[in-house]
Protein backbone atom coordinates (compact mmCIF):
# COMPACT_ATOMS: atom_id res chain seq x y z
CA UNK A 1 0.00 0.00 0.00
CA UNK A 2 1.41 3.11 -1.01
CA UNK A 3 3.04 5.45 2.27
CA UNK A 4 0.88 8.50 1.32
CA UNK A 5 -1.99 6.68 1.55
CA UNK A 6 -1.61 4.83 4.75
CA UNK A 7 -0.61 8.31 5.88
CA UNK A 8 -4.44 9.87 5.27
CA UNK A 9 -5.48 6.44 7.35
CA UNK A 10 -3.08 6.96 10.51
CA UNK A 11 -4.55 10.76 10.38
CA UNK A 12 -8.37 9.83 9.67
CA UNK A 13 -8.32 7.04 12.27
CA UNK A 14 -6.57 8.73 14.95
CA UNK A 15 -8.98 11.87 14.41
CA UNK A 16 -11.64 9.29 15.43
CA UNK A 17 -9.83 7.49 17.98
CA UNK A 18 -9.30 11.23 19.65
CA UNK A 19 -13.15 11.82 19.23
CA UNK A 20 -13.79 8.59 20.23
CA UNK A 21 -11.59 9.05 23.52
CA UNK A 22 -13.18 12.03 24.28
CA UNK A 23 -16.76 10.76 24.26
CA UNK A 24 -15.01 8.57 26.73
CA UNK A 25 -14.26 11.69 29.19
CA UNK A 26 -10.34 10.11 28.41
CA UNK A 27 -7.26 12.02 27.27
CA UNK A 28 -7.31 12.56 23.29
CA UNK A 29 -3.74 11.02 23.26
CA UNK A 30 -5.09 7.52 24.69
CA UNK A 31 -7.85 7.62 21.74
CA UNK A 32 -4.58 7.79 19.25
CA UNK A 33 -2.48 5.27 20.78
CA UNK A 34 -5.54 3.03 20.72
CA UNK A 35 -6.52 4.02 17.36
CA UNK A 36 -3.03 3.17 15.56
CA UNK A 37 -3.10 -0.45 17.60
CA UNK A 38 -6.05 -1.26 15.24
CA UNK A 39 -3.73 -0.64 12.38
CA UNK A 40 -0.65 -2.07 13.90
CA UNK A 41 0.46 -5.79 13.06
CA UNK A 42 -1.75 -6.71 16.05
CA UNK A 43 -4.98 -6.72 14.55
CA UNK A 44 -5.52 -5.29 10.72
CA UNK A 45 -1.67 -5.36 9.78
CA UNK A 46 -2.20 -2.07 7.92
CA UNK A 47 1.14 -0.58 9.43
CA UNK A 48 3.42 -2.76 9.45
CA UNK A 49 7.09 -2.95 10.73
CA UNK A 50 8.32 -2.29 7.78
CA UNK A 51 6.80 1.11 7.65
CA UNK A 52 8.75 2.01 10.42
CA UNK A 53 11.36 3.63 8.03
CA UNK A 54 9.03 5.27 5.95
CA UNK A 55 7.22 7.10 9.29
CA UNK A 56 10.94 7.67 11.00
CA UNK A 57 10.85 11.71 10.45
CA UNK A 58 7.89 12.64 12.12
CA UNK A 59 8.73 10.55 15.42
CA UNK A 60 11.72 12.82 15.36
CA UNK A 61 9.92 15.94 14.60
CA UNK A 62 7.19 15.45 17.30
CA UNK A 63 9.78 14.35 19.61
CA UNK A 64 12.10 17.53 19.09
CA UNK A 65 9.19 19.54 19.27
CA UNK A 66 7.95 18.65 22.47
CA UNK A 67 11.30 18.62 23.71
CA UNK A 68 11.90 22.33 22.67
CA UNK A 69 8.65 23.50 24.11
CA UNK A 70 10.27 21.55 27.11
CA UNK A 71 12.64 23.77 26.78
CA UNK A 72 10.63 27.04 27.37
CA UNK A 73 9.80 26.49 30.56
CA UNK A 74 13.47 26.70 31.96
CA UNK A 75 13.23 30.36 32.98
CA UNK A 76 16.14 31.14 34.82
CA UNK A 77 14.82 33.72 37.43
CA UNK A 78 11.93 31.49 37.98
CA UNK A 79 14.47 28.54 38.27
CA UNK A 80 16.48 30.41 40.62
CA UNK A 81 13.37 29.96 43.01
CA UNK A 82 12.72 26.19 41.81
CA UNK A 83 15.98 24.93 40.60
CA UNK A 84 17.08 23.22 43.79
CA UNK A 85 13.74 21.43 44.91
CA UNK A 86 13.37 20.86 41.09
CA UNK A 87 16.73 18.62 41.57
CA UNK A 88 15.61 17.36 45.00
CA UNK A 89 12.45 16.15 43.64
CA UNK A 90 13.83 14.89 40.13
CA UNK A 91 16.49 13.15 41.75
CA UNK A 92 14.17 11.29 44.57
CA UNK A 93 11.88 9.67 41.78
CA UNK A 94 14.80 8.49 39.79
CA UNK A 95 16.03 6.80 42.40
CA UNK A 96 12.85 5.37 43.71
CA UNK A 97 12.19 3.79 40.26
CA UNK A 98 16.26 2.68 39.84
CA UNK A 99 16.00 0.80 43.74
CA UNK A 100 12.19 -0.68 43.25
CA UNK A 101 12.80 -2.26 40.07
CA UNK A 102 16.25 -3.37 40.92
CA UNK A 103 15.07 -5.08 43.74
CA UNK A 104 11.88 -6.67 42.40
CA UNK A 105 14.08 -8.45 39.66
CA UNK A 106 17.02 -9.22 41.61
CA UNK A 107 15.77 -9.99 45.27
CA UNK A 108 12.10 -10.96 44.17
CA UNK A 109 12.28 -12.66 41.00
CA UNK A 110 16.38 -14.12 40.90
CA UNK A 111 17.43 -12.47 38.13
CA UNK A 112 21.11 -12.04 37.79
CA UNK A 113 23.24 -8.84 38.78
CA UNK A 114 23.81 -7.49 35.21
CA UNK A 115 19.98 -7.75 33.99
CA UNK A 116 18.16 -6.22 37.28
CA UNK A 117 21.21 -3.15 36.89
CA UNK A 118 20.72 -2.69 33.31
CA UNK A 119 16.88 -3.07 33.35
CA UNK A 120 16.34 -0.87 36.44
CA UNK A 121 18.64 2.14 34.83
CA UNK A 122 16.13 2.04 31.79
CA UNK A 123 13.02 2.73 34.65
CA UNK A 124 14.67 6.00 35.61
CA UNK A 125 13.61 8.24 32.00
CA UNK A 126 10.00 9.00 31.65
CA UNK A 127 8.18 9.64 27.83
CA UNK A 128 7.40 13.63 27.96
CA UNK A 129 4.65 13.44 25.18
CA UNK A 130 1.93 11.76 26.22
CA UNK A 131 1.45 14.24 29.63
CA UNK A 132 2.82 17.07 27.69
CA UNK A 133 -0.47 16.45 25.18
CA UNK A 134 -2.81 16.22 28.24
CA UNK A 135 -1.72 19.41 29.79
CA UNK A 136 -2.22 21.14 26.47
CA UNK A 137 -5.23 19.49 25.82
CA UNK A 138 -7.00 20.33 29.20
CA UNK A 139 -4.86 23.73 29.16
CA UNK A 140 -3.75 23.19 33.05
CA UNK A 141 -1.50 25.54 34.94
CA UNK A 142 -0.84 25.91 38.43
CA UNK A 143 2.47 24.14 40.86
CA UNK A 144 2.03 20.76 39.49
CA UNK A 145 2.08 21.80 35.68
CA UNK A 146 5.01 24.14 36.53
CA UNK A 147 7.05 20.98 38.52
CA UNK A 148 6.43 18.19 36.10
CA UNK A 149 7.93 19.96 32.49
CA UNK A 150 11.43 20.80 34.62
CA UNK A 151 11.27 17.45 36.62
CA UNK A 152 10.67 15.20 33.13
CA UNK A 153 13.61 16.89 31.74
CA UNK A 154 16.27 16.64 34.41
CA UNK A 155 14.84 13.18 34.58
CA UNK A 156 15.83 12.14 31.10
CA UNK A 157 18.98 13.72 31.39
CA UNK A 158 19.52 11.52 35.12
CA UNK A 159 18.51 8.10 32.94
CA UNK A 160 20.63 8.68 30.34
CA UNK A 161 23.57 9.43 32.49
CA UNK A 162 22.64 6.15 35.09
CA UNK A 163 22.19 4.21 31.65
CA UNK A 164 25.81 4.38 31.04
CA UNK A 165 26.65 3.96 34.54
CA UNK A 166 24.94 0.64 34.11
CA UNK A 167 26.22 -0.14 31.31
CA UNK A 168 29.50 -0.04 32.45
CA UNK A 169 29.26 -1.43 35.21
CA UNK A 170 27.65 -4.43 33.28
CA UNK A 171 30.89 -4.83 30.75
CA UNK A 172 33.09 -4.30 33.35
CA UNK A 173 31.23 -7.46 35.52
CA UNK A 174 30.51 -9.95 32.60
CA UNK A 175 34.60 -9.26 31.65
CA UNK A 176 33.14 -7.69 27.87
CA UNK A 177 34.93 -3.99 27.33
CA UNK A 178 38.01 -2.91 26.06
CA UNK A 179 37.48 0.47 27.59
CA UNK A 180 38.77 1.56 31.53
CA UNK A 181 36.08 1.81 33.79
CA UNK A 182 36.28 5.84 33.71
CA UNK A 183 36.44 6.23 30.16
CA UNK A 184 32.71 4.17 30.16
CA UNK A 185 31.32 5.86 32.92
CA UNK A 186 32.68 9.40 30.90
CA UNK A 187 30.99 9.03 28.45
CA UNK A 188 26.98 9.67 30.08
CA UNK A 189 28.52 12.84 30.81
CA UNK A 190 30.31 14.18 27.88
CA UNK A 191 27.04 13.33 26.01
CA UNK A 192 24.58 15.03 28.03
CA UNK A 193 27.65 18.17 28.22
CA UNK A 194 27.88 18.02 24.37
CA UNK A 195 24.49 18.21 23.67
CA UNK A 196 23.68 20.94 25.72
CA UNK A 197 26.69 23.26 24.38
CA UNK A 198 25.28 22.30 20.86
CA UNK A 199 21.91 23.39 21.94
CA UNK A 200 22.63 26.46 23.43
CA UNK A 201 24.75 27.81 20.22
CA UNK A 202 22.20 26.73 17.35
CA UNK A 203 19.67 29.06 20.62
CA UNK A 204 21.81 31.79 20.43
CA UNK A 205 21.94 31.96 16.40
CA UNK A 206 17.65 31.05 16.34
CA UNK A 207 17.78 34.35 18.77
CA UNK A 208 19.32 36.42 16.73
CA UNK A 209 17.49 35.21 13.31
CA UNK A 210 14.18 35.29 14.92
CA UNK A 211 14.44 39.02 15.73
CA UNK A 212 14.98 39.91 12.58
CA UNK A 213 12.06 37.99 10.98
CA UNK A 214 9.08 39.55 9.28
CA UNK A 215 5.93 37.42 9.27
CA UNK A 216 4.51 35.06 11.11
CA UNK A 217 5.57 32.15 7.77
CA UNK A 218 8.83 33.23 7.96
CA UNK A 219 9.36 32.79 11.88
CA UNK A 220 7.56 29.37 12.05
CA UNK A 221 9.92 28.51 9.15
CA UNK A 222 13.39 29.81 10.91
CA UNK A 223 12.06 27.86 13.92
CA UNK A 224 11.39 24.50 12.19
CA UNK A 225 15.02 24.61 10.69
CA UNK A 226 16.75 25.46 13.82
CA UNK A 227 14.89 22.41 15.11
CA UNK A 228 16.29 19.98 12.36
CA UNK A 229 19.41 21.66 12.67
CA UNK A 230 19.69 21.08 16.12
CA UNK A 231 18.17 17.17 15.25
CA UNK A 232 20.49 16.30 12.42
CA UNK A 233 23.56 18.09 14.52
CA UNK A 234 23.11 16.14 17.55
CA UNK A 235 22.75 12.82 15.40
CA UNK A 236 25.43 13.06 13.20
CA UNK A 237 27.90 13.61 16.80
CA UNK A 238 26.17 10.70 18.39
CA UNK A 239 24.40 13.50 21.23
CA UNK A 240 21.41 13.21 22.61
CA UNK A 241 19.08 15.23 20.14
CA UNK A 242 16.22 15.61 22.93
CA UNK A 243 18.61 17.24 25.55
CA UNK A 244 19.68 19.52 22.01
CA UNK A 245 16.22 20.68 21.59
CA UNK A 246 15.43 21.25 25.20
CA UNK A 247 18.31 23.58 25.40
CA UNK A 248 17.40 25.04 21.84
CA UNK A 249 13.97 26.39 23.85
CA UNK A 250 15.59 27.00 27.00
CA UNK A 251 18.30 29.36 25.18
CA UNK A 252 15.55 30.91 23.43
CA UNK A 253 13.22 31.47 26.28
CA UNK A 254 15.86 33.24 27.85
CA UNK A 255 17.30 35.60 25.79
CA UNK A 256 14.42 36.57 23.30
CA UNK A 257 11.94 38.95 24.94
CA UNK A 258 9.25 38.14 22.66
CA UNK A 259 10.09 34.12 22.53
CA UNK A 260 6.20 33.40 22.92
CA UNK A 261 6.04 34.38 19.34
CA UNK A 262 8.41 31.27 18.28
CA UNK A 263 6.49 28.77 20.70
CA UNK A 264 3.53 29.89 19.53
CA UNK A 265 4.08 29.26 15.84
CA UNK A 266 5.63 26.03 16.60
CA UNK A 267 2.39 25.16 18.39
CA UNK A 268 0.28 25.83 15.25
CA UNK A 269 2.41 23.49 13.33
CA UNK A 270 2.54 20.63 15.82
CA UNK A 271 -1.03 19.20 16.26
CA UNK A 272 -1.18 17.12 13.20
CA UNK A 273 2.51 15.80 13.60
CA UNK A 274 1.58 14.66 17.35
CA UNK A 275 -1.49 13.04 16.08
CA UNK A 276 0.69 10.65 13.60
CA UNK A 277 2.99 10.54 16.10
CA UNK A 278 1.06 8.51 18.87
CA UNK A 279 -0.91 6.81 16.13
CA UNK A 280 1.87 5.29 14.92
CA UNK A 281 3.13 4.42 18.60
CA UNK A 282 0.28 2.37 19.25
CA UNK A 283 0.36 1.38 15.62
CA UNK A 284 4.32 -0.10 17.23
CA UNK A 285 2.60 -2.17 19.92
CA UNK A 286 2.43 -6.01 19.86
CA UNK A 287 -0.10 -7.77 21.48
CA UNK A 288 1.67 -10.69 21.27
CA UNK A 289 4.18 -9.26 23.83
CA UNK A 290 1.62 -9.84 26.63
CA UNK A 291 1.65 -13.08 26.33
CA UNK A 292 5.81 -13.07 26.16
CA UNK A 293 6.08 -11.46 29.62
CA UNK A 294 4.58 -13.22 32.24
CA UNK A 295 5.14 -12.37 35.70
CA UNK A 296 8.21 -10.59 35.34
CA UNK A 297 7.10 -7.46 32.88
CA UNK A 298 4.27 -6.99 35.72
CA UNK A 299 6.73 -6.87 38.46
CA UNK A 300 8.87 -4.38 36.43
CA UNK A 301 5.78 -2.62 35.82
CA UNK A 302 4.45 -2.55 39.23
CA UNK A 303 7.79 -1.66 40.52
CA UNK A 304 8.83 1.15 38.18
CA UNK A 305 5.32 3.09 39.19
CA UNK A 306 6.07 2.44 42.78
CA UNK A 307 9.58 4.05 42.67
CA UNK A 308 8.26 6.72 40.80
CA UNK A 309 5.59 8.05 43.19
CA UNK A 310 6.91 6.88 46.43
CA UNK A 311 10.18 8.83 45.37
CA UNK A 312 8.81 11.30 44.13
CA UNK A 313 6.48 11.84 47.03
CA UNK A 314 9.55 11.95 49.57
CA UNK A 315 11.31 14.26 47.35
CA UNK A 316 8.49 16.79 47.17
CA UNK A 317 7.86 16.41 50.90
CA UNK A 318 11.79 17.24 51.58
CA UNK A 319 11.48 20.35 49.99
CA UNK A 320 8.24 21.52 51.07
CA UNK A 321 6.36 21.63 47.86
CA UNK A 322 2.69 22.48 47.29
CA UNK A 323 0.42 19.83 48.94
CA UNK A 324 -0.55 18.97 45.07
CA UNK A 325 2.71 18.31 43.87
CA UNK A 326 3.67 16.06 47.11
CA UNK A 327 0.12 13.79 46.48
CA UNK A 328 -0.08 14.09 42.38
CA UNK A 329 3.28 14.77 40.81
CA UNK A 330 4.01 10.67 41.07
CA UNK A 331 1.18 9.63 38.64
CA UNK A 332 2.29 12.33 36.08
CA UNK A 333 5.87 10.58 35.46
CA UNK A 334 4.38 7.42 34.30
CA UNK A 335 4.89 7.18 30.49
CA UNK A 336 8.05 5.34 29.27
CA UNK A 337 8.56 5.53 25.26
CA UNK A 338 11.20 6.15 23.12
CA UNK A 339 14.19 7.22 25.60
CA UNK A 340 13.53 3.34 26.99
CA UNK A 341 13.14 1.90 23.60
CA UNK A 342 16.22 3.67 22.26
CA UNK A 343 18.19 2.19 25.33
CA UNK A 344 16.59 -1.13 24.45
CA UNK A 345 17.96 -0.84 21.04
CA UNK A 346 21.39 -0.18 23.00
CA UNK A 347 21.38 -2.97 24.75
CA UNK A 348 20.65 -5.30 21.56
CA UNK A 349 24.09 -3.98 20.25
CA UNK A 350 26.31 -4.34 23.36
CA UNK A 351 24.66 -7.05 25.71
CA UNK A 352 23.12 -9.47 23.11
CA UNK A 353 22.67 -12.50 25.73
CA UNK A 354 20.15 -10.06 27.56
CA UNK A 355 18.45 -8.17 24.76
CA UNK A 356 15.58 -10.93 24.07
CA UNK A 357 14.62 -10.52 27.87
CA UNK A 358 14.88 -7.09 28.56
CA UNK A 359 13.55 -5.62 25.11
CA UNK A 360 10.26 -8.01 25.71
CA UNK A 361 9.98 -6.55 29.10
CA UNK A 362 10.36 -2.54 28.11
CA UNK A 363 7.65 -3.03 25.29
CA UNK A 364 5.59 -4.73 26.98
CA UNK A 365 5.94 -1.54 29.81
CA UNK A 366 5.68 0.72 26.66
CA UNK A 367 2.62 -0.64 25.67
CA UNK A 368 1.24 -0.30 29.50
CA UNK A 369 2.08 3.41 30.40
CA UNK A 370 1.62 4.83 27.38
CA UNK A 371 -2.09 3.69 27.46
CA UNK A 372 -2.75 4.10 30.91
CA UNK A 373 -0.06 6.84 31.61
CA UNK A 374 -2.45 9.67 30.07
CA UNK A 375 -4.92 8.33 32.06
CA UNK A 376 -3.32 8.80 35.37
CA UNK A 377 -1.50 12.09 34.62
CA UNK A 378 -5.17 13.57 33.54
CA UNK A 379 -6.63 12.24 37.06
CA UNK A 380 -3.56 13.64 39.25
CA UNK A 381 -3.65 17.36 37.40
CA UNK A 382 -7.73 17.01 37.47
CA UNK A 383 -7.52 16.18 41.34
CA UNK A 384 -4.83 19.07 41.61
CA UNK A 385 -7.97 21.23 40.40
CA UNK A 386 -5.25 23.06 37.36
CA UNK A 387 -7.93 22.07 34.67
CA UNK A 388 -8.41 25.20 32.23
CA UNK A 389 -6.33 27.26 34.42
CA UNK A 390 -4.15 28.41 31.40
CA UNK A 391 -5.25 31.76 30.09
CA UNK A 392 -4.94 32.82 26.34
Amino acid sequence: MDVILKLGILLVVGILGGRAAERLALPNVTGYLVAGLLLGPSLFNIITPEDAGSFAAINEVALAAIAFSIGSEFIIKDMKKLGKSIIIISTAQVIGAVLFVFGMMYFVFGQDFVFSLVIASMSAATAPAATIMVIRQYKTYGPLTKTILPVVAIDDAMGIMIFGIAMSIAHISIGTSDQSFWQMVSWPFIEIIGSLVLGFAIGIILTGVAKKSKSKEELLSISLAAIALSVGLANLLNLSALLTCMMLGGTLVNLMKKSKRVFDSINEFTPPVYLLFFTLAGASLDLKVLAQVGLLGLGYIIARAGGKIVGATIGARAVDADPMVQKYLGFTLLPQGGISIGLSIIVANQLPQYSAAITTVIMFSVFVYEISGPIFAKMALNKAGEFGKLKG
